[in-house]
């Protein structure tokens, strides 16, 4: 009793302690699990916002962490570009399960692999991770974010090829994959696997400059809605697609510096809305396409390509709104057209390289925007070029041998003599040059701090880079739309890099005082990051990267921000810190200790959950345990090669789970909870209770845990085949109609063991299609038992509990009433059985299965039932048998929206095994008894399973209770 007055008594000293040393006490609103969360991602951090320090005693969701906002205790945005982040990203970020909006973009010291737990977060809408240095592949559980509306992961170092799980984001509006290291083709939908062919609604394809290659016929169709297409710089082979003459709404189409063969498809020219079409560097034949539809293109580039020998096209002389045209290498004969040069917004002409001949003509009302004339290297053999006064360049033609041409300086080498603009300092020319990284703000003509970072804007509609106008637009858009004091934005370096893109060096200064608040950093960066921020319309699409803001990289873990509590505080919470940890350590060893002796008095051995609830973050009583076996870390790590990535086969919000092989050669999975992870408390002491004291071959088993040295381990053993979700999306093909009948089959009996026989029984209450797992012979296996509630006696019928589960399997009853039953588990069982049939997952592109098909159901529909267009193609052909109208008839009844009218899981299993029943027989014609037995159970010999228990019975021992659920039938030996 004493101690544990001493106990209760501890945090209120603790409080005591920090209000008399001036540190106001902050109550924590921020919900466990996220502020656990946010902990772990700190802790894999050697730099971060200086409120995200503990010393600051703030809680996270009541406004003292920057880039961290909340909603209802949960956080919903987590913000933090350009804040100089260095480290990698711990799983833990799965269990923000309410985050809306992550942003981590321009930390160039935030690497290593993207975390699979992403994959978690349901509700994501806009996933931003621009400029950092992740590597390694993209996580294919990407595809499990339907909410996922913008996707950029542009300018890092991710390798190898883009997951096919991808196309089910149809949600999505932007993908950017550029500049990056991915290799292998685009992924096209199968009949059994996704493609980013079905992403209609996503109008940007930013995946230029990868190692990308194969062909991209099958990609694009006419329902699509891009008006971005950016494929330069990649290894393309094969025809362009002809379906891309479909896409009306395109813009911009960049398909350079590919091996793409073949003609110019004709349709190309349904493309009015083109503004940019380059197709330059490729091996493309043929004439030259046809582009007097056209007529808002401003910019043209067909140059080094095998084209066959023609004249000038007529679409030179009437596009009047090319600003530039450039066909290099073209086999371009006869002369140039002198209406070329006066087109109106015409700012150059490269058609170097090519077999013009005659007389150039460069005379009337030439358009005065005209920078650039290239015609280098033709066979030009007279010019009249005297009303042309700005660049031209004739090297290389016979014209450059007449003794009295009236423009010799064209026939040399030129610089060109255009200075590109930048921003004007000359009022502040007064001003003494300024040190230590800082810059003269354009405003004030003070020295401070700037945000920079390089514009890149990817296909610009202009190519004079001289034009003030055009340039003092970008400056006050910067300026309005980014909250900006008026003047202080300033642009330098303008120019067109090595691969045709405009780049701008930026500089923002800060509208007061020196340096930019953190807050401020993250405004600015997440309007540039997530295309917030709208560049003039000419400008075209852009990405930005920001370098390291100088006042923060040289901060070190916790930020840059000085503490605001004096020296004398600080000394006396130090020591009277100091005394409070001796104090709380001597009783925390003192009260184990007591403990310890009392327990080994009574058991004669140690309790591995001795130190269960020390640490803060465990509740609740210790795991009570039935049989399961404690094993030593040194085992486990030794099994795994000390937790290697080779051995590492998922991860999730608790942690990843790792394969492994005991000293007796049992193959085990292996599932290890991250240090720090609160979520992991409850599943890590409900997987322990409920699987320890259930057995049946439809359940993973449980082998045993590991709970020391800080480590939280459920051993089960090992499944080699995978989700059910996976094998729905991968290898559908080898998933015919009987095997989806058994894995049906065994699933429901799983679930009816919980239900009917298990004392007390179990509600599963996160039954879906990746917690049904597959071993070698496709016996289904029901696991993750987190979220599992017990039924005891006295509530037998209903729990009220907080409603927990996964979007499309929860019970639209249960999520009203919060009155949880096994009827739950019922409906989310139909859902999984749609999915067999559909192959689909419950929502996709924002449509839930179970109304899609209540919908489509048509009972005059002798063949398909009505369901043709919803289902799986390898099942389509067994969709006209009567058991599969009985299968779907019965799914419906599982998803009934009173739980009353749903079947028990016991009737479910019964009328399953009916129908399989009659498959096999229907299938073989004669098959015997036995073989129907064998394709229940997987089972030989003369003895069969009962259907929910693990025990094997023979005739004459099942007696009435194994007839109550199940056929019996004879089965002779082989």
């Amino acid at each position: 009793m004493e101690a544990a007055t001493r106990r209760r008594a501890m945090p209120l000293l603790l409080v005591l302690v920090l209000l008399a040393a001036g540190v106001p006490a902050a109550f924590c609103v921020t919900n466990p699990q996220d502020a656990s969360a946010l902990n772990s991602l700190k802790n894999q951090w050697t730099n971060f916002p200086s409120s995200w320090s503990s010393a600051t005693a703030t809680d996270p969701c009541d406004g003292g962490w920057d880039g961290v906002m909340c909603s209802n205790g949960r956080v919903t945005s987590l913000r933090l570009s350009s804040v100089n982040i260095q480290g990698t990203l711990s799983n833990s970020i799965g269990q923000l399960s309410q985050l809306v909006f992550l942003d981590l973009s321009f930390n160039i010291g935030l690497g290593g692999t993207m975390p699979a737990s992403i994959g978690s977060l349901s509700q994501l809408s806009i996933l931003i991770l621009i400029g950092c240095s992740f590597t390694g592949s993209i996580p294919q559980e990407l595809g499990n974010l339907q909410q996922l509306s913008f996707l950029a992961l542009n300018s890092n170092k991710f390798s190898g090829k883009i997951p096919a799980t991808l196309g089910l984001l149809t949600n999505l509006n932007w993908l950017d994959l550029a500049d990056n290291q991915l290799t292998g083709s685009i992924p096209i939908s199968t009949a059994n696997t996704p493609g980013l062919d079905f992403l209609t609604k996503t109008k940007h394809f930013h995946f230029n400059k990868n190692q990308l290659s194969g062909s991209l016929t099958g990609l694009f169709n006419s329902n699509m809605s891009l008006i971005h297409i950016l494929f330069d710089s990649n290894q393309f082979t094969g025809p362009i697609p002809a379906e891309l003459g479909g896409i009306t709404s395109l813009q911009v189409l960049r398909l350079d510096r590919n091996g793409f063969a073949g003609a110019v498809p004709p349709n190309i020219s349904n493309l009015v809305n083109l503004n940019e079409l380059n197709l330059a560097s490729n091996h493309l034949t043929g004439s030259l396409p046809d582009l007097s539809s056209m007529t808002k293109l401003n910019v043209v580039d067909l140059g080094n390509n095998s084209f066959a020998a023609s004249v000038a096209p007529d679409w030179f002389t009437t596009l009047t709104s090319l600003t530039s045209l450039s066909i290099v290498s073209g086999q371009l004969i006869g002369e140039v057209p002198k209406g070329l040069f006066t087109l109106p917004q015409l700012q150059q002409v490269v058609l170097s390289k090519n077999s013009f001949n005659g007389t150039l003509e460069i005379t009337g009302s030439i358009n005065k925007q005209l920078q650039v004339i290239n015609l280098m290297n033709n066979l030009i053999q007279t010019a009249d070029v005297t009303s042309y006064n700005k660049t031209l360049v004739l090297v290389g033609n016979p014209v450059c041998n007449v003794p009295d041409f009236s423009r010799p300086s064209s026939c040399s080498v030129q610089q060109e003599n255009m200075v590109a603009y930048s921003t004007s300092l000359s009022k502040c020319a007064s001003t003494a040059s300024c040190s230590n990284d800082q810059s003269v703000n354009p405003a004030n003509c003070g020295c401070g701090y700037p945000y920079t970072g390089n514009m890149v804007f990817r296909a610009p509609f202009f190519t004079d880079l001289t034009n003030s106008a055009t340039f003092q637009q970008l400056e006050t858009s910067l300026t309005t739309q980014l909250s900006l004091r008026d003047g202080a934005v300033s642009l330098s370096s303008i120019q067109f890099n090595s691969d045709d893109y405009l780049q701008v060096q930026v500089k923002l200064f800060p509208s007061s005082g020196v340096t930019f608040s953190v807050p401020d950093l993250i405004r600015i960066g997440f309007s540039l990051s997530n295309q917030t921020y709208k560049p003039p319309a000419n400008f075209g699409p852009y990405y930005f990267l920001a370098d390291p803001y100088i006042p923060l990289a040289g901060a070190s873990s916790g930020g840059s921000k000085k503490s605001q509590i004096s020296t004398g505080a600080v000394a006396g919470i130090a020591v009277a810190g100091g005394l409070l940890v001796i104090a709380l350590i001597a009783m925390v060893l003192f009260a184990l200790r007591q403990k310890r002796r009392a327990n080994e008095a009574v058991t004669g051995r140690t309790d591995p959950f001795a130190t269960w609830g020390v640490s803060q973050k465990d509740s609740g009583g210790a795991p009570q345990l039935k049989g399961a076996r404690n094993f030593p870390f040194s085992e486990l790590r030794n099994c795994t090669n000390n937790f290697s990535d080779s051995h590492e086969i998922g991860s999730g919000g608790y942690g990843k789970v790792y394969k492994g092989t005991l000293v007796d050669g049992t193959r085990v999975a292996i599932k290890r909870a991250e240090r720090g992870s609160m979520q992991g408390v409850t599943e890590f002491k409900n997987e322990i209770e409920l699987l320890s004291r259930v057995h049946h071959r439809n359940l993973v088993s449980l082998i045993g845990f590991c709970y020391e040295q800080g480590e939280q381990m459920l051993v089960y053993e090992y499944i080699s085949n995978g989700t059910l979700r996976e094998n729905l999306l991968v290898r559908g093909t080898y998933l015919d109609w009987k095997k989806r009948l058994r894995i049906a089959l065994g699933s429901a009996r799983g679930l009816a063991y919980l239900h009917e026989l298990a004392d007390p029984p179990i509600i599963h209450r996160d039954v879906k299609s990746t917690n049904i797992l597959l071993d070698d012979h496709l016996k289904a296996k029901v696991a993750d038992f987190g979220l599992s509630k017990l039924v005891s006696d006295t509530q037998k019928g209903h729990v009220s509990t907080q409603v927990k589960g996964t979007l499309g399997y929860l019970d639209p009853e249960y999520y009203m009433t919060q009155q949880l039953s096994e009827k739950s588990d019922v409906y989310s069982f139909g859902v999984v059985m749609l999915e067999l049939v559909s192959g689909r997952q419950p929502i996709e592109s924002g449509k839930y299965i179970v109304r899609e098909v209540r919908l489509a159901i048509d009972p005059n529909d002798r063949d398909y039932y009505g369901l043709r267009g919803l289902l799986d193609p390898a099942i389509r052909d067994s969709a006209r048998t009567a058991g599969f109208r009985r299968f779907v008839q019965l799914a419906m009844r599982c998803v009934d929206e009173s739980a009353a009218s749903r079947p028990a899981m016991g009737e479910v299993v019964k009328e399953i095994e009916a129908m399989l029943q009659n498959e096999v027989s229907g299938a073989d014609g004669a098959s015997s008894a036995g073989s129907s037995a064998n394709e229940f159970d997987g089972a030989g010999g003369g003895a069969r399973a009962h259907p929910y228990s693990d025990t094997e019975i023979t005739r004459g021992s099942c007696g009435d209770n194994a007839s109550e659920y199940m056929p019996y039938f004879e089965v002779k030996p082989k």
